[in-house]
């Protein structure tokens, strides 16, 4: 009687330390990267979290190229830099050796502006400027802190939006007067995890990314199509004319 109650106290304590390992494993996943958790962190500073999207930890990172500048989480644009479509592609810094899904899936890139006309009057908030599905992710794989500014590794694979655009690339535009705007890239994976091709629903408006409600915009939107978030950037682009 007293062997087998020594037994399954020997066996219970094996199982608090197991949960304990465990517990200490998902904190440690949870925390992530420190190239992800400064994006998160740019993401907080700017409220872009919770203001555009709920908080989350990216997962990949997004790098987004105009021919002339590119977007380095909360750099300052001209408008006259970013009219044409950029060039986009993501990377895959969390897991050195990849995971199979993350290389199949397609994913979706979209582009808003919750500052519309101005952030002190977001009455227009959130103005959508584009969603690009069938992203994959870049060839080759990062994980120095380096490509903290999404950018510079301007010889990676890179993905262009095309004809299959949901919604076609809308330039920023920040009118007169109305301040700096944040213009916010986000990538989002299908919920369920599927590789096959998405059904995505087509905004009935720009404004308000066709949720007809103040303040409707991505997240609406993602919720709808059943995505999350899995990578972001940022840039802000203010009108000459202040």
């Amino acid at each position: 009687m007293l062997f087998q109650a020594s037994a399954a106290l020997a066996c219970l304590l094996q199982l608090c330390a197991t949960a304990a390992a465990l517990t200490e494993q998902q904190t440690l996943s949870l925390d992530g990267p420190k190239n992800v958790q400064v994006v998160r962190e740019k993401l907080h500073k700017a409220e872009i979290i919770p203001t555009v999207i709920d908080d989350f930890l990216p997962s990949l990172t997004l790098s987004v190229i105009w021919s002339k500048d590119k977007a380095k989480l909360g750099n300052t644009i001209k408008p006259k830099s970013v009219q044409e479509q950029p060039a986009i592609s993501l990377h895959d810094v969390t897991s050195p050796h990849g995971e199979t899904t993350k290389h199949i899936m397609s994913y979706v890139v979209t582009l808003t502006d919750p500052d519309a006309p101005s952030r002190d009057n977001p009455e227009w908030s959130e103005m959508c400027h584009w969603i690009t599905p069938n992203v994959t992710l870049s060839q080759e794989t990062f994980s120095i802190l380096p490509l903290l500014e999404f950018g510079v590794i301007e010889q990676a694979t890179s993905t262009d939006g095309g004809p299959d655009d949901v919604m076609e690339y809308k330039p920023p535009g920040p009118p007169s007067k109305t301040g700096k705007h944040r213009y916010v890239f986000l990538a989002f994976a299908p919920k369920n995890g599927t590789t096959e091709a998405l059904h995505l629903s087509k905004p009935k408006d720009r404004q308000h990314w066709g949720t007809g409600k103040e303040g409707g915009g991505v997240r609406e939107w993602a919720e709808e199509n059943e995505l999350v978030p899995v990578a972001a950037n940022f840039i802000y682009s203010e009108n000459k004319k202040q």
